[in-house]
């Protein structure tokens, strides 16, 4: 019998080879995004505080804070993700590949990478490639039956964080404009109700809002 679509998909994605291309894909976007950041000025997928720390580093030449901050970030899920079963993309790729590895190619004077969109997306997925091929060398030599309950205070604590910050989310959104903090609190307002993190409905909101008047 021969196996549906349905099923010859579900084969392919469960594949080692096929989570290596989709990490190679997400990195050479991410590491594009931060080459428009740096020639345009907008494009960096990240929070605002940790691409300032980059931004700091091109006002001023020292990279020491982002290259330190983010690039152990990526040491620290690159080790947590074949334990749990879980690669944090915001840790990892986002605040890694985006902001560590570039700050560390920069603190170098290497600057290949940003001269060109194409060889960003290059390095990217070259910097893609060899994340999938240490973090599936760690799944396959990790003994079976080991204890790995310590990754979940890692796994929880930044979640546990950001509920505290919807508040600062719905300040910071008043003070751009009336019309994305009025978003931000009516967005805060249906997530409280419907019992999920109101930081969500505060960007969600913002946004909605913010993209209809400004």
């Amino acid at each position: 019998m021969k196996n549906t679509f349905s099923e010859k998909l579900n084969k392919f994605l469960l594949k080692d080879e096929t989570f290596i291309l989709l990490i190679m894909g997400a990195a050479a976007a991410i590491f594009a995004g931060t080459f428009m950041y740096i020639k345009f000025g907008t494009g960096a997928f990240n929070d605002v505080s940790i691409v300032a720390m980059l931004k700091e580093g091109m006002d001023g030449g020292s990279y020491s804070a982002a290259a330190g901050f983010a690039a152990g970030f990526l040491i620290a899920r690159i080790l947590e993700g074949p334990l749990v079963g879980i690669l944090d993309i915001g840790g990892s790729l986002m605040t890694g590949v985006g902001i560590g590895i570039p700050a560390l190619l920069l603190s170098m004077n290497f600057n290949l990478p940003f001269n060109n969109f194409f060889f960003a997306l290059i390095t990217g997925a070259i910097i893609g490639l060899l994340l999938g091929l240490i973090i599936i060398a760690i799944r396959k030599f990790v003994p079976k039956g080991v204890a790995v309950g310590g990754t979940s205070i890692m796994m929880g604590a930044g979640n546990s964080a950001g509920r505290y910050l919807g508040p600062l989310i719905i300040i910071a959104a008043a003070q751009y404009n009336v019309y994305a903090g009025l978003g931000a609190l009516i967005g805060s307002a249906i997530f409280y109700k419907l019992e999920k993190e109101i930081t969500g409905g505060a960007i969600i909101g913002a946004m909605i809002l913010g993209a209809i008047f400004l």
